[in-house]
């Protein structure tokens, strides 16, 4: 086991960066709104849900009803539907990490698991549980370090929010690099493009529905190309075959 860990903490150190300095920014954050800083930890080991966090501060700051958080906190990470569905097969041998891999899976930890192949001779349960298990303790050590900084420093919040989105696009350079396939981004980009014209134009109302349309749009995009290219390999195998 100790060839694992070794491998997952290798696998998982451009999340440790990431999450200690994103962590650090949700612990500041979320001092500035008015919570103790034992909350973040606690939040962190509990929820684990990176930008949904940062959401759900926002919003418990303001008062909104319990029911409009839920709604929200389900369209922004309706995503993992997605990311859950293509790992099935990954996860399906994991035995006693199965649970711990569903609960444990961000963007960051999809990311790595995704586009990283578990190394000659090593059990893959065990490097997938490894790899989740360092990311979210960067989170949480992060998170812990920041609240803990804003509890006893006057901090200036000014930019702090912006960590989370500059983490995303390293990631997303990082995985084009390794995969070399620009459809997914593109289809994203796009779908973004489309849903704040909508908005623009009046079609969506308030703009909190702009994340909800452009995910939509993406996710569809990204299945019906999938489609596609699913029956032009049955069709090209078939043509071989005769």
């Amino acid at each position: 086991m100790k060839s694992e860990i070794k491998s997952a903490f290798k696998t998982s150190i451009p999340v440790l960066f990431g999450y200690m300095a994103i962590g650090i920014a949700f612990g500041l954050v979320l001092v500035d709104a008015g919570y103790d800083w034992w909350f973040a930890p606690l939040m962190s080991i509990i929820v684990y849900a990176g930008a949904a966090q940062f959401i759900a501060i926002g919003l418990f700051a303001a008062g909104t009803p319990l029911f409009a958080i839920i709604i929200t906190e389900l369209l922004v990470n309706i995503r993992h539907i997605v990311y859950g569905l293509s790992l099935i097969t990954r996860f399906q041998n994991c035995g006693k990490w199965k649970p711990y891999l569903v609960f444990a899976l961000t963007d960051e930890t999809y990311s790595l698991l995704t586009c990283t192949d578990v190394p000659e001779g090593q059990k893959p349960a065990d490097f997938y549980g490894f790899v989740s298990l360092f990311d979210q303790s960067y989170w949480v050590l992060g998170s812990t370090i920041g609240a803990l900084f804003g509890a006893l420093i006057p901090f200036d919040m000014t930019g702090v929010d912006f960590a989370l989105t500059a983490l995303f696009a390293v990631l997303t350079v990082e995985q084009i690099m390794k995969t070399k396939d620009l459809v997914p981004t593109l289809a994203g980009a796009i779908s973004v493009i489309i849903a704040i014209l909508l908005w623009r134009f009046g079609y969506l109302g308030d703009s909190s529905n702009i994340l909800f349309v452009a995910l939509a749009l993406g996710i569809g995009t990204i299945l019906l190309m999938k489609k596609n290219n699913l029956k032009e390999d049955s069709n090209g195998s078939t043509g071989n075959t005769i």
